[in-house]
C-alpha cells in the first residue's frame, strides 16, 4: 500500500511539475494567464493624475494618464472586453472589518464614488476595444492599483472613459 502511495505522488509531482500551462494564482479567482506584454507596461507612466482630478478637468480626446484603484462596483469587470472601472485612491474602500465581503465596491463610501470613477477599456492601435477577460490578459484584481494611458472620452452625462492602449499594474497592489 505504501508503494502505492509513493506511487500516486511520484505521477502527480511529474504531472503537475511538466504541465506547459502559463498561470499564476491570483487572490479569489483562480488561476489567471501570465499578463500579455503587448497591453501591460514595464515602466509606471509619469504624471499620472487621479480619477476625481481628471473628471474635474480632463477633456474628450484628450490623451492623459490616470491612476486609480480597480472597483466601484461588486463587478468592476466588463464581460466579454478587456475592460473595468478604477476609482481614485482618496476614497476609502470597505474592510473585511466594515462587514464588507466585497471591498472593491465602496458599500460605505458610494456617495463619494460617482465623482470619482471612470471605466478604463483597453484598445488595439486601431481604437478597438479587446475582447477577453482584463482579469487574465492583464494580470489584475478587484483592488489593484494601475496607471492607464489613452484616450478621453466622454458620454452626453460626462462620464469618463479612457481609451488605453496599455496600463501599468503597480506592484504588490
Amino acid at each position: 500500500m505504501k508503494s502505492v502511495n509513493w506511487l500516486f505522488v511520484a505521477v502527480l509531482t511529474i504531472v503537475t511539475g511538466c504541465s506547459n500551462a502559463d498561470v499564476t494564482q491570483t487572490a479569489g479567482h483562480g488561476a489567471a494567464h501570465v499578463p500579455d506584454s503587448r497591453y501591460v507596461a514595464e515602466a509606471e507612466p509619469d504624471a499620472a493624475i487621479p480619477v476625481g482630478e481628471a473628471r474635474e478637468t480632463v477633456e474628450h480626446e484628450q490623451t492623459v494618464t490616470l491612476v486609480g484603484t480597480i472597483g466601484g462596483s461588486s463587478e468592476p469587470f466588463v464581460d466579454g472586453l478587456t475592460a473595468f472601472t478604477i476609482v481614485d485612491a482618496k476614497v476609502p474602500y470597505c474592510s473585511a472589518d466594515d462587514g464588507c465581503p466585497t471591498p472593491w465596491d465602496y458599500c460605505c463610501t458610494q456617495d463619494q464614488v460617482k465623482d470619482n470613477i471612470a471605466t478604463v477599456k483597453i484598445v488595439d492601435e486601431s481604437g478597438i476595444p479587446i475582447a477577453g477577460d482584463a482579469r487574465k490578459l492583464l494580470g489584475v484584481k478587484e483592488l489593484s492599483t494601475v496607471v492607464v494611458r489613452g484616450n478621453a472620452q466622454r458620454d452626453d452625462q460626462k462620464n469618463l472613459t479612457i481609451a488605453a492602449t496599455q496600463i501599468f499594474v503597480r506592484p504588490g497592489e
